[in-house]
């Protein structure tokens, strides 16, 4: 989130000690009052930055969208089997949470809980996009390589999401603890498995 310029610089100090102050006051909202204190100016210095604290959790929940929508585009043009493209973006959200467990209060929506109705409904758009991502792959997959999904595409995209914000939501709940990635290196080979199979031209209708 680093910018330059002296004004950009303190609203990155402000979206840091948000994210700071979210990691380590798990359960607890956030004030303005307390964040001004965290940074060390007046709340006034803050709205000359951020109109509303809304707007401050907008900042990071664009911070969110660029950095993982950002590496999604990379995993597309880098990878070729459907199976490895869901295997990267579902590794890619999972570790990107465990680095970043300020911001898992605002994926889980944990830390919007009483915030305006518009951040929770972008918030939940982010996991349509993840949705939606996963849900192409595996369509896309009878085209580029002659397999389609064990299920239909849409459910099991919308399992492998379910899992992502489940975990998401064990690691906030445990306080940090639980991680993200525990057991994924075991799981994910079950999971490959029931994805996708074969195109039976066979079973086809005519």
């Amino acid at each position: 989130m680093t910018e330059t310029g002296d004004k950009l610089s303190r609203r990155d100090q402000i979206l840091q000690a948000l994210v700071t102050m979210l990691e380590n006051n798990p359960g607890a909202r956030i004030t303005t009052a307390n964040l001004a204190k965290e940074v060390g100016v007046s709340e006034a210095a803050l709205y000359r930055h951020f109109p509303s604290k809304a707007k401050m959790f907008e900042g990071l929940i664009a911070f969110i969208e660029e950095t993982v929508f950002s590496r999604i585009t990379r995993i597309m043009q880098d990878f070729e089997r459907a199976d490895d493209r869901c295997e990267k973006t579902l590794t890619l959200v999972l570790t990107f949470a465990e680095k970043n467990p300020g911001l898992c209060r605002l994926l889980s929506g944990d830390a919007l809980a009483g915030e305006t109705e518009r951040l929770r409904d972008r918030m939940q758009q982010f996991f349509d996009r993840i949705e939606a991502q996963l849900k192409q792959i595996l369509r896309e997959a009878e085209m580029r390589e002659g397999k389609v999904p064990v299920q239909t595409a849409s459910a099991a995209a919308n399992l492998l999401t379910a899992l992502l914000e489940g975990r998401i939501r064990q690691y906030v709940r445990s306080e940090f603890k639980a991680l993200p990635t525990t057991y994924w290196d075991e799981q994910w080979p079950m999971l490959r498995v029931s994805l996708l199979r074969d195109k039976d031209l066979s079973r086809m209708p005519v």
